[in-house]
C-alpha cells in the first residue's frame, strides 16, 4: 500500500491535523507526519516532495493558515495527488488559508477541503488510494455503510416522535 505525507507549516496546525491521522490510523493507511515550512524550510521541503513518489508515497496532505502557500509549494515540486488543509487563525477564521489553498494556478492543482477539515482530507486521501488497492475500498464501502445505518436509526427515532 502507498503511504500518506502529512505535512503542516508549522506544530501549532498539530490539534487539528490529529483528526486526519487517526483517519488514516483507522484505515490502516501508512503515513509519515513532518513540519515543514513553504517560508521557513523551502529548501527541505522540495526535496521531501519531490522524492516522496519514489519513497512510496501516493498522496500528500498539507496543512497550513494564514498564509497557506504550503500545499501550493508541495504541489509545484510532485505530480503525486495534494491535498490542502486550510487552518483557521483568530484574525480571519481561516479565510485566508481557504484563499490561499484553493486558488492555484492551471496544471498545479490543490484539492483543498473545509478549513480544518483534517477528516475530509485524509478520507480523501485514503478514496484516492483506494482506486488502486481492493481492500481499502471495501473499507471505505464498509464504513459508508454504518454512516448511513447510523443516521437511519436518528431518523427512525425523530419519526417516531412526530410523525405519529
Amino acid at each position: 500500500m502507498k503511504k500518506v505525507a502529512v505535512l503542516m507549516g508549522s506544530d501549532s496546525d498539530l490539534p487539528t491535523v490529529e483528526k486526519g491521522i487517526n483517519v488514516l490510523r483507522d484505515y490502516g493507511v501508512p503515513f509519515e507526519v513532518h513540519v515543514y515550512s513553504a517560508h521557513r524550510t523551502p529548501r527541505e521541503c522540495a526535496e521531501f516532495v519531490s522524492s516522496a513518489e519514489g519513497k512510496g508515497f501516493g498522496v500528500i496532505i498539507a496543512a497550513a493558515g494564514m498564509a497557506a502557500h504550503l500545499a501550493g509549494a508541495v504541489a509545484a515540486n510532485t505530480t503525486l495527488p495534494v491535498i490542502g488543509i486550510p487552518i483557521s487563525s483568530k484574525n480571519t477564521g481561516g479565510m485566508d488559508a481557504l484563499l490561499a489553498t484553493v486558488q492555484m494556478p492551471s496544471g498545479i492543482p490543490v484539492a483543498t477541503v473545509a478549513i480544518d477539515g483534517a477528516a475530509n482530507a485524509a478520507t480523501l486521501a485514503v478514496q484516492i488510494l483506494a482506486l488502486s488497492d481492493a481492500e481499502l475500498s471495501a473499507k471505505l464501502k464498509e464504513a459508508r455503510a454504518r454512516a448511513t445505518a447510523t443516521v437511519l436509526v436518528k431518523n427512525a427515532a425523530v419519526e417516531d416522535k412526530f410523525n405519529s
